[in-house]
């Protein structure tokens, strides 16, 4: 077999076999391997390195894509320090995601503007680079979600499908009250999860205000019992975040503000002075 047919026969074997980052690559790395003389091995692990290191970025890309984050935060671009009382060593444990391996939970607790959702995210982010499936709703949207699947009868079929992700995010929970069966659904949910896998709730109430949301001493009672079981709790006490940094801007502003002022005061009365000082060299 001549060269161009040994060619068209490796790429369609590549094809078969799914290799597109090979397909696309190879031609370019055998160049390559023949002007530095390397060897066979390295020339296939080349390749296929770049196979492989193209695949998992697909597979991240997916992953985050199917986890319907409301925003990208990564830990890269977050400032640890904004959040006080949130140990950065402890942080950056749950990062490594061994808790999900465990099945545990996290509850993150505190008034709006403390950055829980912030948090949720960047621990949500890192669980898909480091492989896991994740699920990012809030507790309005969950609920809803679960009644509409109940009302068109595929509610079993729904909750099966959320025992595929190894963490599911549930924000804002405390917001809006939930009606008898939506809080019910809820907590089918909570029970379907409990040592099977792990949840991350957040939260701008604490656990003694849920029954306002759920309804049902009992049933909240029930639901925190297994949600806290096997759980880290965290409180997000400290002042509203967004709320500084916006003060902060006034502020920035106000002094730029007041700058420019100063400036333009000084400038006219530069103005003033130079033109005594010429009426004074030239009288009339």
């Amino acid at each position: 077999m001549n060269r161009a047919g040994e060619q068209v026969l490796l790429e369609d074997h590549l094809r078969l076999l799914r290799l597109p980052t090979m397909l696309k690559q190879y031609g370019e790395c055998a160049r390559q391997a023949r002007e530095v003389k390397e060897s066979h091995e390295n020339f296939l692990l080349n390749l296929t390195t770049q196979e492989l290191e193209q695949r998992q970025s697909n597979q991240l890309k997916r992953r985050i894509h199917e986890a319907k984050f409301p925003m990208m935060k990564t830990l890269e671009t977050t400032d640890l320090n904004k959040w006080p009382d949130f140990d950065s060593l402890q942080f950056r444990q749950y990062v490594e995601a061994d808790h999900i391996v465990r099945r545990e939970n996290l509850v993150l607790l505190g008034k709006h503007g403390t950055g829980k959702t912030h948090a949720a995210i960047v621990l949500g982010v890192e669980a898909c680079r480091r492989g896991y499936r994740v699920l990012f709703m809030t507790a309005a949207d969950l609920v809803n979600t679960l009644v509409e699947a109940r009302e068109e009868k595929r509610l079993k079929n729904y909750l099966s499908r959320l025992q595929n992700y190894h963490l599911i995010i549930i924000d804002e929970l405390g917001y809006i009250p939930f009606s008898s069966e939506g809080a019910q659904l809820l907590f089918q949910v909570f029970a379907n999860r409990y040592e099977r896998g792990s949840l991350l709730v957040t939260s701008n109430l604490a656990f003694a205000q849920w029954t306002t949301v759920f309804g049902d001493a009992a049933l909240t009672a029930a639901l925190l019992d297994r949600l806290t079981h096997h759980c880290s709790i965290h409180d997000f006490s400290w002042e509203s975040i967004r709320f500084s940094e916006s003060m902060q801007r006034m502020k920035t502003v106000a002094k730029k503000a007041a700058n420019r002022a100063v400036a333009a005061t000084t400038s006219l009365e530069e103005v003033k002075k130079a033109k005594n000082q010429e009426a004074a060299i030239n009288p009339c």
